[in-house]
């Protein structure tokens, strides 16, 4: 496993854990909302890291590919969606929120980052480390 690759799945692990200490401590709480600004930081960072270290890469990689383009292409437009979900999440909760709203928009964005994490893991990180 390349160097990059064992960095980014440590960041996933950080992420991951930083959300489920927001869960713990509840958005409305100081620590919460402090939580809540570091998983932020942390997964713009993140997706930061992937665009200039690990998609070039794969980009350049895709252009002899046809099969690695169009799974990059559905990669980048799902991702577009999840940035789009996550960033509005972070925007509405940063200075707090309700009990049952937010339980309810944590679920889904925490559900839908563990899965994109499983994904790109399991077949962006694998193809990258390939190449």
């Amino acid at each position: 496993m390349s160097k990059l690759i064992e960095e980014l799945k440590k960041e996933h692990g950080v992420i991951a854990s930083t959300l489920d200490k927001i869960r713990e401590l509840k958005v409305t709480s100081k620590e919460g909302q402090k939580k809540l600004i570091d998983a932020k930081a942390g997964l713009l960072a993140h997706l930061e890291k992937e665009d200039k270290q690990l998609y070039p890469t794969l980009k350049s990689a895709a252009e002899k590919d046809a099969n690695l383009k169009r799974m990059l292409d559905m990669f980048a437009q799902d991702m577009n969606g999840i940035s789009q979900a996550a960033l509005a999440f972070f925007e509405n909760y940063t200075k707090g929120g309700s009990g049952i709203e937010f339980a309810k928009d944590f679920g889904r964005l925490f559900a839908t980052l563990k899965q994109r994490i499983s994904k790109e893991e399991g077949i962006i990180y694998k193809k990258f480390d390939e190449l």
